[in-house]
This record gives structure tokens, C-alpha cells and sequence, in this order.
């Protein structure tokens, strides 16, 4: 690589798109401080690309120094204020213009309202998150064990998310061929390999509520944020599972989608 160190947030392209296997840039550049050489994991800075090849012949080998238009940039964009779900109190102060990493705390990166995020158990290695194959033979065919690495991508209506999923296979069921994992990210499956499901349908998420800006009830739909979803996108799914802990609300979510 072109840079060196140390490294900071202005190095990196500030997209957050998570591949690297941190949720952002910056907490990127935090671990360069000890690790500088994580800074390979940046595919936006790698000199194998073809664009960065050619940025780098435009400004004397720095890819950093490309025009401003060679980056892809956001731009605040007017946003209508989503109603409350039912059962929810109102947002307290409407937001005319939305712009990443300056939002209100119940709003995803595209400036949408959403009432509570979910976080994973502490004890797991990220979100439950059950799912089915679209070919429930798949999980006998692939003898997917508990321990397992897996990737596959939520098709449809069960969930349309673009990004693929990776994660451990905590419980499977042979029968039915329903599985339920936790979500990990990219990295895993890089380095120790993995089964590949294809498509499959996310039947629902478990995991604790910290915090909500509104009451939750059983039976009730919600707009929600998995805390470590890659894409920081709002979710929908309705509660037919609570259980009331000292600190947090133990939830499950069925009916998923994005939006």
C-alpha cells in the first residue's frame, strides 16, 4: 500500500460498507493504530483494483489525491418524517435533511425512523437470526452441523437484504431443514471456509432490547435496526415473544422485511 503510518478516519473512503469486517471506517482506523496492516482488508484501497490502478497513475501513485468526483459521495437529501408505528409515540422533532454519521438515534443510514435496535446476546458471536433454504434438502445435502460456517442471502419478501449474510450454525433441524445461526460477518468464512445455503428465507430474529422509544407489546409490529447490520437499515417484524430480564427485553420477531 500507497500510505503510511499512522492512519486515520481521512485516509480510509469513509463508505462504511462494513467488508473489511468492522461497522465503520473509523473504527477501522482505530485498530490501524496497533494493526496497520489491517489496512490490506480495505478493498477500496487496494492496488489490484483496475480503478485504483488508474487513480494512481492521475496523481503520481497517491490514490488518495484523486478528484473529488472519482469517490462516491452522499449528499443530504430532503426526508419526510415516517409515522410511529402503532403503539409508538411520535418522533419529538421531525428532521428536515438527513446526513450520514450526523443522525437523530432512531433513524437508519437512509434518515428513516425505526423504534428500538436489536442486539445479539451477549454470550453469541452476533444477531440470532432463523432461516430456511429455499431448498430445505440443502441443510441434509451439505450435513450443515451445529459449529458451521455458513453464507447465504435473504431472497424476497422474507427479508430482500443485497448483502450476503455469514454466520455459525447454532441449532439445525434436519426434518424441517430450518436453521438457526448467528450472524458474524465476512471474515469468518475468509479465513475457515464455509458451506454455501444459496438463497434462503429469514423467518425471524431473537434478541434483547436495551432501549425503545416507545413501549413494546406482544403482537405488535415494529420498525427496528439489527445493531450490527452491515447496511444500518431499518427492519419490520412483529413481537410474538417477550421475556422481561432486570436489564433488557429478551424478543423474538417473525414476518421480516426491509424498509
Amino acid at each position: 500500500m500507497t500510505l503510511t503510518t499512522p492512519y486515520t478516519v481521512d485516509d480510509l473512503p469513509g463508505l462504511d460498507c462494513g467488508v473489511c469486517g468492522l461497522r465503520t471506517c473509523k473504527e477501522l482506523a482505530d485498530r490501524l493504530q496497533t494493526n496497520p496492516d489491517l489496512i490490506k482488508r480495505c478493498i477500496y484501497l487496494s492496488d489490484n483494483r483496475f480503478e485504483a490502478q488508474q487513480v494512481a497513475a492521475a496523481n503520481h501513485g497517491n490514490p488518495l489525491t484523486a478528484p473529488s468526483q472519482t469517490m462516491p459521495m452522499f449528499s443530504a437529501q430532503p426526508v419526510v418524517a415516517a409515522s410511529a408505528c402503532a403503539g409508538c409515540a411520535p418522533a419529538t422533532s421531525p428532521m428536515t435533511s438527513f446526513i450520514p454519521g450526523m443522525s437523530n438515534p432512531w433513524r437508519d443510514s437512509l434518515g428513516r425512523e425505526f423504534d428500538f435496535y436489536l442486539e445479539h446476546f451477549p454470550e453469541e458471536p452476533g444477531p440470532r437470526e432463523i432461516i430456511l433454504p429455499h431448498n430445505p434438502l440443502i441443510t441434509r445435502e451439505l450435513d450443515v452441523q451445529v459449529g458451521d460456517t455458513l453464507i447465504g442471502r435473504p431472497l424476497g419478501m422474507s427479508c430482500g437484504c443485497p448483502i450476503t449474510h455469514c454466520g455459525v450454525a447454532m441449532d439445525v433441524d434436519k426434518r424441517t431443514g430450518v436453521i438457526v445461526w448467528c450472524v458474524t460477518g465476512p471474515l469468518n468464512p475468509r479465513q475457515k471456509g464455509f458451506k454455501d445455503l444459496g438463497y434462503y428465507i429469514a423467518e425471524g430474529y431473537e434478541g434483547l432490547i436495551n432501549e425503545a422509544r416507545c413501549e413494546i407489546k406482544i403482537g405488535m409490529r415494529y420498525y427496528f435496526q439489527p445493531h450490527m447490520c452491515m447496511l444500518q437499515w431499518r427492519h419490520s417484524g412483529l413481537v410474538n415473544f417477550i421475556n422481561r430480564t432486570p436489564t433488557a427485553l429478551q424478543v423474538r420477531l417473525e414476518g421480516l422485511w426491509i424498509g
